[in-house]
């Protein structure tokens, strides 16, 4: 049996795309080469079930003899071709209080991408909170699990509670506090 290349190395890139069904996906990194797989246990390891295609990341990666892979998540940022337009709700409310809304601790009640929406509840509040396919994308991520963990900036929107921004619990531990 051969060794694999122990080297680790950082890289940047973007997304290719990534399916949660199949439980992996591939990242093209800047600097060129093959390929870099990224399994659903190193994204689950960073927080996350989902990343959006063409996502940008900052990866730990090996060298192996099946080809290079993905070992550790560090950062994961949204595509920067995110179109803003889609989302009639947040575009009626003055940009600082959605920037102001503060985080909060959040677990997923359902979503179904098809539909383009799901519901979230936050810790001790009974209320559902509306999370749309547009906010996740925005967000850097393409689904949700049913009792995924997640810290969501929440506003009162014309129907309710609405989420305006959607990150991983383990990425939202590491942000500085506003």
């Amino acid at each position: 049996m051969n060794k694999e290349n122990e080297e680790i190395r950082r890289v940047k890139g973007r997304v290719k795309w990534f399916d949660p069904v199949k439980g992996f996906g591939f990242v093209v990194a800047e600097e060129g080469g093959p390929d870099i797989l990224l399994h659903a246990n190193v994204l689950r390891n960073f927080g996350q079930s989902s990343v959006a295609d063409r996502a940008g990341v900052e990866l730990d990666v090996q060298d192996t003899e099946r080809g290079v892979q993905a070992i550790e998540v560090h950062v994961i940022e949204p595509p920067e071709d995110i179109e803003t337009a889609g989302l009639a709700d947040l575009d009626e409310i003055d940009p600082e209080v959605i920037r102001a809304a503060p985080l909060e601790p959040a677990r997923v009640k359902w979503f179904d991408k098809g539909k383009g929406f799901g519901f979230a509840n936050t810790f001790g509040r009974n209320e559902d909170v509306f999370v749309h396919v547009e906010v996740l994308r925005r967000s850097g991520l393409a689904d949700l699990q049913p009792g995924e963990a997640l810290a969501i900036r929440v506003i009162e929107g014309k129907r309710g509670r609405m989420a305006t921004e959607v990150c991983g619990w383990e990425t939202a531990v590491k942000l500085p506090l506003k």
